[in-house]
């Protein structure tokens, strides 16, 4: 364990070092070309900004205004029919736009039903098993510009939905 902290370690400056001798090697200006790539990057930060911006606030607004609450009891029948825990809906559904509501979300659930708890060994899964869906559409498709997403986001969803239901099942297969 302790080599792979050390490797870890040294591997984000062994990889700078890497590429500014690269870059000697291949007689490029790295200091040019680094300022176009942060020009570059900066522009694409006010271009997805606005996006951002949205999905946080109507995050926000879901948890403030009691939609979430309102969602698990209007879900809870349905998830009791096939053995989901109805207390992990709102964690679900916030993945799919926030990662760091569905953290706030996580911290929730640690602090109600303990991070030991089924519920929190599957949340704690969860959020290993599924994607920020809508969030990562809209940074990437909008930084390079692409309009039609085609079949993204149907098995997008389909994956996520996996990835929820697998954290369920694993959950009670190893506990």
């Amino acid at each position: 364990m302790r080599i792979l902290l050390t490797i870890s370690d040294f591997l984000i400056p062994v990889t700078v070092l890497f590429i500014v001798v690269f870059g000697c090697l291949k007689k490029v200006d790295i200091y040019e070309v680094f300022l176009e790539g942060a020009k570059e990057g900066l522009q694409t930060v006010l271009d997805i900004l606005p996006t951002l911006i949205g999905l946080i606030m109507a995050v926000e607004v879901m948890r403030a205004g009691g939609l979430l609450e309102i969602l698990v009891e209007l879900i809870r029948p349905a998830a009791e029919a096939i053995h989901f825990p109805a207390e992990l809906a709102p964690l679900s559904i916030v993945r799919l736009v926030s990662s760091s509501a569905a953290t706030g979300l996580l911290t929730d659930i640690f602090s109600t039903y303990g991070p030991d708890s089924f519920i929190g060994r599957t949340a704690s899964v969860m959020m290993s098993c599924t994607e920020t869906v809508f969030y990562t559409m809209s940074l990437y498709f909008l930084s390079i510009g692409i309009k039609k997403t085609r079949y993204t986001l149907p098995c997008a969803l389909v994956a996520n939905i996996v990835g929820v239901f697998a954290a369920v099942w694993l959950v009670k297969l190893v506990f």
